[in-house]
């Protein structure tokens, strides 16, 4: 899907005191987010084309499916890869403070590990349990981005990337790949497609791969409880149960009602009411 767009209809924006938005900007999508007097309203998310472009349209979109304009939000905060590139920022945060506050928001104050598992890159975050983060440890071994690197494996087995992670649970013996490069892996890959490895078995293959990868980065960064995952991954349970037994440490169980790739533009729009409640009181 290019776009989407959704709204809390038990709420209504004229009746708001404080209407702030949180944008991400990421590598593969931008996100943007509402919030009425610090409750979620209204969510969006556009695949991305350009940086600019992609966060713009967020906004628009989000803002026709609310019946808004831009000036009725009264404070932006921009965050991801392309938040310097959002031109109705009010200001910016990086992705590991607006992904911590976003998850003690979601989870709770017993947050204290969060592993943001997105398009471009992965990053463990530590935090305290008002949601700041302390320290952060980003993955630096290959450029191919691990959710970006999903898309193409998917389209490569012939599959939808909403489904490969459940395939991916279905068979408990497969061949092992390239932990260390995901365009190596998709390779490997091809070779057991043509060698006849049945499909499944090349889906697991590159799931453990990939989670290995990733649970490597989270062994090296130390795991505090309580550990959480957000990011488009956290979708994924080929990843995400891969990563729970490589590390031995089982996540906080994901909220049904909360998609965990907005948590970071959760994180950027309470950033948004937090500055914007201390402008109005004349506060810095």
């Amino acid at each position: 899907m290019s776009e989407h767009a959704s709204i809390n209809e038990e709420l209504d924006w004229k009746k708001a005191g404080r209407i702030v938005a949180g944008i991400d900007s990421g590598a593969l999508n931008s996100k943007a987010l509402i919030l009425l007097d610090g409750k979620p309203y209204a969510f969006s998310q556009v695949r991305n084309r350009t940086v600019k472009e992609s966060a713009v349209k967020a906004v628009n979109v989000l803002l026709d499916k609310c019946r808004m304009k831009l000036k009725d939000i009264q404070y932006v905060v921009a965050t991801g890869c392309g938040r310097m590139q959002v031109p109705f920022a009010s200001q910016t945060a990086t992705d590991v403070v607006c992904g911590a506050a976003g998850a003690v928001r979601i989870w709770g104050p017993s947050v204290r590990t969060v592993l943001d598992a997105g398009g471009q890159s992965c990053k463990v975050i530590h935090c305290t349990d008002k949601g700041r983060a302390t320290a952060f440890l980003w993955n630096d071994k290959c450029a191919a981005g691990i959710g970006r690197s999903m898309e193409v494996f998917a389209d490569l087995v012939g599959k939808e990337v909403t489904e490969i992670g459940t395939i991916a649970l279905q068979s408990d013996k497969f061949p092992k790949v390239s932990d260390f490069c995901a365009v190596y892996a998709q390779s490997e890959i091809l070779d057991f497609v043509r060698n006849k490895v049945p499909v499944e078995q090349a889906i697991a293959a590159y799931h453990y791969g990939m989670a290995k990868r990733i649970s490597t980065l989270v062994a090296r960064a130390g795991v505090k409880k309580d550990f959480v995952i957000i990011g488009g991954l956290a979708k994924n349970p080929g990843i995400t149960e891969w990563v729970e037994k490589l590390v031995k440490v089982n996540r906080l169980s994901p909220k049904p009602e909360w998609d965990p790739t907005y948590t970071t533009a959760l994180g950027a729009a309470l950033f948004a009411d937090s500055f914007y409640r201390r402008q109005q009181s004349g506060t810095h």
